[in-house]
């Protein structure tokens, strides 16, 4: 995994790995992937990130996707979508999402959200 630094900008599809601590009630935690869900251009001027963490737990739930990364089962947790800073958060490069799982993520996300 390669560490990113200021000159780096990810985009939508990176797979990041992320500190999600603190965190509070029912939030994921710990340091874990996260698939990156906004645009370079916002990431860039923005200097945040917007992305929905993954988990190695996969479970019944409605807005939990079911996804394989790496050979690991898992699950991309499109509801626990979250903003954060990933030069404050050490974020590091993990890989690239498949584009289709993209697709079905902001998909998911515009179900949630009400978006059509």
């Amino acid at each position: 995994m390669t560490r990113l630094g200021a000159s780096y900008t990810p985009k939508a599809g990176d797979i990041l790995w992320l500190d999600f601590d603190p965190q509070a009630g029912r939030e994921q935690a710990k340091r874990r992937p996260a698939l990156v869900v906004t645009d370079r251009s916002y990431n860039r001027a923005s200097g945040l990130v917007v992305v929905c963490p993954l988990t190695s737990r996969c479970k019944p739930y409605p807005f939990a996707l079911p996804t394989t990364i790496d050979k690991i089962e898992g699950a991309v947790l499109v509801d626990h979508l979250k903003s954060m800073d990933w030069v404050a958060r050490k974020a590091t490069f993990h890989s690239k999402a498949d584009p289709a799982l993209l697709s079905r993520v902001r998909a998911y996300l515009g179900v949630l959200l009400g978006i059509r």
